[in-house]
């Protein structure tokens, strides 16, 4: 597609786009009296207007209701999380059965791990890219560490090849079959963090399970981002935070998927709690566990209500719009941007590089731009100027323009800010 950089074309893609009305349904923070461009969706999505219905909802329940809220009541607390099932699973490609939310990103891996990571004498590695984010490092090492292994030698790490900022399939493969049987778990992050790069999660899949590995995935930057087949592609586990992309809310609670083959399995370890506990017996308090069909056997504690209204609100709009709608234009505004990078890029003689993936099948709703010959400094006139972006060090901006709430006439307009920021 042929793309202007005029704010009277952006404004024309935006009249046409039949999405565009959803700007409307979030609530932006304003910066010298105007609505901000908002480019940090992959770190904390905005909030969605319907979302203080979806809180009121409840706190008017425990008010009037108070104890009899658990049953009473249009939305029971005591079944909450299974209002998500349907509409989750649409999201990451998966049967209702084989998706909850429960407690936090971190919290769900650890758990997950407990089922998923049995190290054995000879089989006890773990595959993980090079760099992910902290969180999972840190998870990861103290997991190895807690099943007696040093982790120098236990975790095996995916690298990029010198002078490249991306990963290829081709080298992931490899070093799978390099490790071989000695190969526990293989855990990667579906999209990179810092790159945007959106990593071949079927193919990958498929090798860890041909050398005897479970295969897990942590989706923090891919969950309403990018198209996910969870069950199709035979993943056996994953994990995500709902704060970002899907616009939840703060910390918020975090999804789960578990691979319906492992469902009512006796001989799965986990760690057990009551609201994971056959739902039609817990309120009899039996001391054995019975637990739950599908991935809810994976719970815990009671859900935290509270904390899953706002997102429920959001998976409405999910819901309403589609996963494929959602990507379509991803793609389009996601090439907008690129396309008024390279423009502004020519016009004030700088030198910007984009270190995401030009294949649209290798990125989501990020671009990680390097600038090169610019500091800090032009991340800070963005910001007082009225665009709410991401910096890594050294020097690279994350742009995320999230599908649902940025328009065309932003990504022209963060343009013109952007060359005022070099030339001023």
């Amino acid at each position: 597609m042929k793309f202007e950089n005029s704010r009277e074309y952006a404004q024309q893609l935006d009249k046409k786009d039949p999405l565009g009305v959803y700007q409307e349904q979030f609530i932006f923070p304003k910066i010298n009296g105007k609505n901000v461009i908002y480019f940090t969706g992959n770190s904390l999505g905005l909030q969605p207007k319907s979302a203080k219905k979806y809180v009121d909802k409840i706190m008017t329940d425990w008010a009037n209701l108070a104890v009899e809220g658990h049953f009473k009541g249009e939305n029971p607390w005591w079944d909450y999380h299974q209002r998500f099932a349907e509409k989750l699973s649409k999201v990451v490609g998966a049967k209702s059965a084989e998706v909850t939310v429960m407690n936090t990103l971190t919290v769900n891996l650890h758990l997950m791990m407990v089922s998923f990571y049995r190290p054995t004498a000879k089989r006890y590695k773990i595959i993980c890219e090079e760099k992910a984010f902290p969180s999972d490092q840190y998870m990861i090492s103290s997991q190895v560490r807690f099943h007696g292994y040093d982790p120098s030698d236990a975790i095996v790490e995916l690298k990029k090849r010198d002078g490249e900022h991306n990963f290829r399939t081709e080298d992931i493969l490899a070093k799978i079959e390099e490790v071989g049987q000695e190969c526990a778990l293989i855990l990667i992050g579906g999209v990179n963090y810092y790159t945007g790069q959106v990593f071949d999660i079927k193919t990958i899949t498929k090798a860890g399970h041909k050398i005897g590995a479970f295969v897990g995935w942590d989706l923090t930057h891919a969950a309403g981002n990018i198209e996910l087949k969870l069950h199709e592609w035979d993943v056996d586990f994953a994990a995500w935070c709902s704060y970002k992309y899907m616009n939840s809310g703060p910390g918020n609670a975090s999804g789960c998927f578990v691979n319906e083959k492992y469902h009512n399995k006796k001989d799965i370890p986990r760690f057990e709690g009551w609201w994971g506990h056959n739902k039609d017996r817990r309120f009899l308090m039996e001391p054995e566990f019975q637990p739950e069909d599908g991935a809810n056997a994976w719970q815990i504690s009671n859900a935290p209500v509270l904390a899953l209204a706002p997102y429920l609100a959001s998976l409405q709009m999910f819901d309403e719009v589609g996963m494929d709608a959602l990507i379509e234009r991803r793609n389009k505004i996601v090439a907008y941007l690129e396309f008024i990078l390279h423009e502004i890029d020519k016009e004030v003689d700088s030198s910007f590089e984009v270190i995401t993936p030009v294949n649209q099948q290798e990125r989501g709703a990020q671009l990680s731009v390097f600038l090169h010959g610019e500091g800090k400094e032009l991340f800070n006139y963005l910001m007082k100027n009225g665009v709410i972006t991401d910096w890594r060090e050294p020097n690279v901006i994350r742009l995320a323009p999230a599908p649902f709430y940025c328009s065309y006439e932003d990504m022209f307009e963060f343009g013109q800010i952007l060359k005022r920021g070099i030339l001023e």
